[in-house]
């Protein structure tokens, strides 16, 4: 079957009432959880992981979708009205888009926030049905050594691609591998790290530990800075709408936005920082307007919420066809995908087409409803960013420790999720990422499972993972991927990547 027709076939699935029912709900939370200040997709998804739990798994990543991209388009509203980027990525779009609203012009701000994100998400989702099946086509040669380079790549990428410190971010690897290895050995059947206790032969439970470290660390440790003073609301005033002068400034930006956040979201550590600040650098030099750069220029806005959007769904591309996450918010994707025993990869495409489809065919939905929605309830979210923050961090704890215990009524899970946030909480004030240690969580066991069935054929040969090309590229590439970073830090040019792992979105 043609790409076409395997699209056709995710719409009618993505298009069942229960579905789109499911994606509006995504959407709905997704924007609404997302807009909160300080409240980044990351913690969007992992707080709202246990809602999709009773759901069947088709409904459950369809709402999931919504979910994600809702986040993502809710950062852009704090960012706008509130200077508070709830990620890296909508930093850029804080530069130009307060002062658009100080100036009395947020309501074209949040609207070319919206339509670009729109045209961006569209474009993108297209392009991710057409790359994912020539991606899924190579991967479906790989064996055992090929998918242990896959799975090298992805500790390195996730560790040590971004952040001030790669021993850190090793560190928090080689701690959820710690934790992947609790539990029933999937080859043997021998028990390991349980120390008797019937509730850890099960191993640790992924939706619990990226719900405590993402939703209770992350909410423990903006609390603990305290009251960082009165924060000021820029008040919507006159239109939402764009005037023609507006559109013509931004349907350029739009378009080169999604050409430089897509390729760039797709690629192992990319990241939608990276193509943010390019796509504003881009139309700083390309502008007609250069005096409205640092006042309030739309082109500031246009095209870095077009790039965030674009790379949004390129992250998509190497977590559905490889299993690969690549950012935070990726990894509890991931997780996401693995409460229902499901693994993302080239055999998912091949045994359950449906889901897959049907999921990128809800992007486009979930894409349609956000701008559906987003503009006439503007005013509404604006309400939400007047929450006092000591009901809005309560609300959090309260409802991610609910969620958890809704999905596995257990009071020694509680206890686990308590102490896993505490965790979170002492890694993030001690500067040690936590996208690691879920990925380690979730790739440990499987990578470990390649390694062992590759020595196995090998007879105990460690030389048999060097010897295929397609291993030998991938472990290559791992290498330069923990080489270069350092190198940079080395040469005094590591503040930006200090600065894009602020928040690990």
């Amino acid at each position: 079957m043609s790409t076409f027709e395997f699209l056709l076939q995710g719409l009618l699935v993505a298009m069942q009432p229960m579905n789109l029912v499911y994606a509006l709900i995504g959407v709905t939370l997704g924007t609404a959880v997302g807009v909160l200040p300080g409240i980044g997709p990351a913690l969007t998804v992992a707080l709202l992981l246990p809602v999709t739990y009773r759901l069947d798994p088709g409904g459950s990543l369809i709402m999931f979708a919504g979910i994600y991209y809702g986040g993502m388009y809710g950062g852009s509203t704090t960012s706008i009205l509130l200077n508070t980027p709830g990620e890296s990525s909508s930093i850029v779009t804080a530069l130009e888009g307060n002062k658009m609203a100080r100036a009395g012009r947020g309501g074209p701000a949040l609207a070319t926030a919206a339509i670009g994100s729109f045209v961006a998400g569209l474009i993108a989702t297209i392009g991710l049905a057409f790359i994912a099946p020539a991606i899924v086509k190579l991967a479906l040669v790989f064996g055992p050594r090929e998918y242990f380079a896959l799975m090298v790549l992805a500790f390195v990428t996730v560790s040590s691609a971004f952040g001030d410190s790669t021993l850190r971010g090793l560190t928090s690897l080689f701690l959820g591998f710690a934790l992947a290895i609790i539990g029933i050995d999937q080859l043997t059947g021998q028990t390991r790290m349980s120390f008797g206790v019937p509730d850890l032969l099960d191993g640790v439970e992924v939706t619990t530990l990226a719900v405590a470290m993402f939703a209770i660390g992350e909410t423990l440790y903006i609390a603990a800075q305290g009251d960082q003073g009165p924060e000021k609301v820029e008040a919507v005033r006159g239109s939402v709408w764009m005037t023609a002068q507006d559109w013509a400034r931004s349907w350029k930006p739009w378009l080169r936005g999604t050409v430089i956040g897509f390729p760039i979201g797709a690629m192992p550590a990319g990241g939608a920082e990276i193509g943010t600040f390019l796509s504003y650098a881009t139309e700083k030099r390309l502008t007609k307007h250069p005096e409205e750069f640092g006042h309030g220029a739309i082109e500031g806005v246009a095209g870095p919420e077009a790039a965030n959007n674009a790379s949004a769904a390129g992250t998509l591309v190497p977590l559905l066809t490889l299993g690969l996450p690549t950012t935070a918010t990726a990894a509890i994707m991931l997780a996401g995908f693995q409460q229902y025993g499901l693994q993302p990869g080239p055999l998912l495409f091949a045994t359950n087409p449906q889901l897959v489809w049907g999921l990128i065919a809800s992007l486009l939905i979930a894409n349609f409803m956000l701008l559906v929605l987003n503009l006439p309830l503007v005013g509404l979210w604006v309400k939400l960013l007047t929450i006092p923050r000591p009901w809005l961090y309560a609300g959090i704890l309260t409802f991610a420790t609910l969620g958890t215990i809704g999905a596995n009524p257990s009071v020694f899970e509680l206890g686990m999720l308590l102490a896993f946030g505490l965790m979170g909480y002492l890694m993030r004030v001690f500067g040690y990422p936590i996208a690691p240690v879920v990925v380690g969580l979730i790739l440990g066991p499987l990578a470990e499972q390649q390694l062992r069935r590759a020595l196995a054929i090998s007879q105990g040969d460690p030389s048999v993972l060097f010897t295929s090309p397609i291993a030998a590229v991938l472990l290559t590439i791992a290498a330069l991927a923990l080489i270069v970073p350092a190198v940079l830090r080395a040469r005094g040019k590591g503040q930006v990547l200090s600065q894009l792992a602020a928040s690990e979105d």
